[in-house]
């Protein structure tokens, strides 16, 4: 048994929660990061120098087991404007690069989980690209918003339709946020998906109405996210069924004080996996 195994499971940082910070002094967000006792981060791009950004986190003590990276899409929206997408080989070197071992992509488009036909054609390219990560020595997985909940195919969920449908070596990582926003009883969610949750996004926050019910787009500041354990989601309950998940990712869209708030986010994790 590893030492995080034995303790329960290992927390880690999206750094898309520090993004500003980040941009602004990359070694210093790292130690303050690392300053709160964790040894993980999840980094939100491997475009970005993945070389610096491995040398960096390796100076702070910090490793990125999980990386988030578009694999299911041929281009991105950035700044108003469609850019382009690498291939497979060129994303999974950089992940690579940073020391992950699973990549998870982080969003696609609403869109396309309106229909089982388009639903089973995500799926199958996630597990096209699962196939090419093995041989990088890599996995794959999918990262949730809400709009994977909305629709229901035979009273299934597009979300749980598309889990059907993907080859046994494909992770899974589960916000526990947005399934909450999108109305999901987060302790049988996490009971009905078992094993294939390899990561889960502890978020927080007040009851707000799912901005992807009404709009393709949403702002942050809107969703009144804070630290984990102060908000009225029911996470305490998710993190009772999630025990067994390996890695719990802090996370914050928006917060006033990232730092704070993962800090008191963190607090609050350690204390209550306390004997």
């Amino acid at each position: 048994m590893t030492e995080h195994a034995a303790r329960g499971p290992r927390l880690s940082v999206q750094l898309y929660s520090v993004r500003d910070q980040l941009a602004a002094d990359l070694d210093g967000t790292l130690a303050r990061l690392a300053a709160l006792g964790i040894d993980a981060v999840e980094p939100y791009t491997v475009f970005d120098r993945p070389d610096e950004l491995a040398a960096a986190l390796a100076r702070h003590g910090l490793a990125a087991p999980t990386a988030h990276a578009p694999l299911l899409s041929d281009e991105i929206e950035y700044q108003g404007h469609l850019v382009p997408l690498p291939p497979p080989a060129i994303t999974f070197a950089a992940v690579r690069a940073v020391g992950a071992h699973v990549v998870f992509d982080p969003m696609t488009s609403p869109q396309r989980w309106r229909t089982p036909a388009d639903v089973a054609a995500t799926a199958a390219r996630l597990n096209a690209a699962a196939e090419t990560a093995a041989g990088f020595g890599l996995r794959v997985g999918h990262h949730n918003h809400s709009f994977e909940f909305h629709q229901r195919f035979d009273d299934v969920s597009a979300y749980e339709y598309f889990v059907s449908l993907l080859d046994e070596s494909v992770l899974l990582e589960v916000d526990l946020y947005w399934a909450a926003l999108a109305g999901q009883d987060l302790p049988a969610l996490l009971q009905r998906l078992g094993s294939r949750v390899h990561a889960v996004h502890v978020k927080d926050g007040s009851v707000v109405a799912d901005p992807f019910v009404s709009a393709a787009s949403y702002d942050a500041a809107l969703l009144g996210q804070r630290p984990v354990g102060a908000g009225e989601l029911g996470v305490a309950a998710a993190l009772d069924v999630a025990g067994n998940v390996p890695l719990h990712v802090i996370e914050f869209d928006h917060a006033a004080d990232p730092l704070t708030a993962i800090g008191e986010s963190v607090r609050y994790l350690r204390e209550r996996a306390m004997p």
